[in-house]
């Protein structure tokens, strides 16, 4: 279901996508004991938290994506395991991987092909509602999961984080607003993700991590997501807390993705910004 959040408005893309998950997930129905094997029996999930927080560097976050609803076609012809390896060699802290087909043009292949080729953590990015996508993720051979509070109410959000938790996995919890946060932290969250974009109008703001870093406690890591293009980016939101950036559309479309990331990667973390 699509939860509660303080902007207002119908949440248009968002819905459909959402639709677009619950339909998937009824498909997934009927392998759920081969998922659950499945997973069981995946490698064990990578570490994200601790490099983290024992670097005194910005982490990044780079994104393999082909196309998304805001921005349209970015690169449907990309190879995520040689788009990959130029995000390793240039120091990112984890690959973020769309696995929806429909609305971004991914798949879990892309995951299972990258986490394979890759030695450092993959975050499976969609959009989940539903267990079963957790048991399909790790056994993908997911490290990190996103779970995007805007879609979901309170009690399945907290089902949900426990779940990634046990099985060895880390949650990205996404939140956009001071509810969102508040929602996250009261989950359990120890990775939040502030997403710049607001996700019912896909309008892009940095000021929305610099507003809800303060809310987020300091043990607690910050990924800033959406709207980060550049270094100079990286810095305003370490300046403000952050521990990590998700950045996808601008290294996909650079031409030169080792470079960029590389400026990225080369950001000092800011300590002692957070309570």
């Amino acid at each position: 279901m699509v939860g509660r959040s303080s902007g207002g408005g119908g949440t248009g893309i968002l819905e459909s996508i959402v639709a677009t998950k619950e339909d998937e997930v009824r498909g997934l129905r009927r392998h759920r004991q081969d998922l659950r094997r499945s997973a069981d029996d995946a490698p064990a999930a990578r570490e994200v938290l601790a490099p983290l927080r024992a670097s005194g560097r910005i982490g990044v976050f780079a994104e393999v994506k082909r196309r998304s609803p805001g921005a349209g076609d970015i690169d449907t012809g990309l190879d995520p395991v040689e788009l990959s390896a130029a995000y390793e060699t240039a120091g990112a802290a984890a690959v973020s991987v769309l696995t929806d087909g429909p609305w971004f043009g991914g798949s879990l292949d892309d995951l299972r092909a990258v986490r394979e080729a890759r030695a450092i953590p993959v975050l499976r990015k969609d959009f989940v509602i539903d267990p079963l996508q957790v048991y399909e993720g790790r056994a993908a051979g997911a490290d990190l999961m996103l779970l995007i509070v805007r879609i979901l109410d309170r009690a399945l959000l907290a089902d949900l984080r426990a779940m990634i938790h046990d099985l060895g996995m880390t949650a990205l919890v996404e939140a956009h607003d001071e509810w969102e946060v508040e929602s996250a932290l009261e989950a359990g969250a120890a990775l939040v993700g502030v997403n710049n974009r607001d996700l019912t109008v896909f309008e892009t703001d940095l000021a929305v991590t610099e507003r809800l870093a303060s809310y987020l406690p300091g043990e607690v890591a910050l990924v800033s997501e959406s709207g980060i293009a550049v270094a100079e980016d990286v810095a305003r939101v370490a300046a403000a807390g952050a521990d990590a950036v998700l950045v996808g559309e601008a290294l996909v479309r650079s031409g030169a993705p080792e470079r960029l990331l590389a400026g990225m990667a080369a950001v000092p973390r800011v300590e002692g910004r957070r309570g």
